[in-house]
């Protein structure tokens, strides 16, 4: 019997990480099946360092996936975002926090858990019960770090009560600051002085269509938005190339403030300042813009785009 392989989006962050990790335990120690997490990249700076923290063995990377091989899908349900021949396997079950996108197609009927909460992984501690008691360390560390790294330690709009209320628990449990550890986390996040101009522009990126314009929405969440800002000119190159090797007609660009609660828009091109002002209602004269309050893609960017 072939194992089941969890996955997460591509560009995977700490979130589509860490659950597979997590649905992975779940399903082989309480659940009594073979499964594996697997990632469908290289996980980003602050997943990496949450990977090294937990002493987490870093799963193994795939691009795409074998007819009929069996599937759980966590953190998307978008097709863009999953291997092309993703219709083409056994998919099992959805665990999720986004809109529902649809284009995925099933072989039989499915469990889907879609829920209006900021985190992955906050859902699939709901989904395991009382069997969540039964988590070892590095799963509630993993656990811990998906929930702050989704809200912005509280910071995002999509924050519930019950993501803070379980990340507090697991602080507790585990014996940490939540402060401490978040700056840590967001510490990791920023690091990205090794990746390239294009790499940063794919680093955390989803893409989207709006109006029959399609869009690569790319988001850096970063304590120290100048150390990004000052690569500006060479981001804007490669916006060029992103999207000519992409398939898109626009890369946008936030670089998200974690501390100051606010993204700024690389508006090099008048369709960019068309979509800060009808979107955002900022009026984007230059080739940045500041938007005070918008850190959430799934909340705030998306549900605002406009051309």
């Amino acid at each position: 019997m072939m194992k089941t392989q969890i996955f997460g989006h591509k560009s995977p962050d700490t979130d589509s990480t860490g659950s597979p990790i997590i649905w992975a335990w779940y399903l082989n120690e309480v659940m009594g099946q073979e499964a594996e997490a697997v990632l469908l990249g290289e996980p980003n700076t602050e997943a990496a360092f949450v990977l090294t923290r937990w002493d987490l063995t870093k799963p193994a990377i795939i691009t795409d996936v074998a007819p009929d091989q069996p599937v759980v899908i966590v953190d998307t349900n978008n097709p863009a975002e999953l291997p092309d021949a993703i219709n083409d396997a056994d998919i099992r079950a959805i665990i999720d926090h986004h809109k529902l996108v649809g284009g995925l197609e099933t072989s039989g009927p499915i469990d889907i858990t879609i829920r209006p909460l900021a985190c992955t992984a906050t859902i699939m501690h709901d989904l395991m019960g009382d069997d969540a008691a039964h988590m070892p360390e590095q799963i509630k560390g993993a656990m811990l770090s998906c929930i702050l790294s989704d809200t912005l330690e509280f910071r995002s709009p999509t924050t519930t009560a019950r993501d803070r209320e379980l990340a507090h628990a697991l602080a507790d449990d585990l014996g940490l600051s939540i402060p401490e550890y978040a700056a840590d986390l967001f510490a990791a996040k920023s690091d990205v002085s090794a990746f390239s101009d294009a790499e940063l522009l794919r680093m955390d990126s989803k893409e989207y269509t709006v109006s029959g314009t399609k869009f690569r929405i790319s988001v850096l969440e970063t304590t120290t938005p100048g150390l990004v800002l000052e690569r500006a000119e060479g981001l804007v190159e490669a916006m060029q190339t992103v999207a000519a090797e992409d398939g898109v007609d626009e890369v946008l660009l936030f670089v998200v403030d974690i501390l100051q609660e606010q993204a700024t828009l690389l508006t090099p091109t008048e369709r960019a300042r068309n979509v800060a002002t009808k979107s955002f209602g900022a009026s984007a004269t230059g080739d940045s813009v500041i938007l005070p309050g918008i850190v959430s893609r799934k909340k705030q960017i998306i549900p605002n785009l406009a051309v």
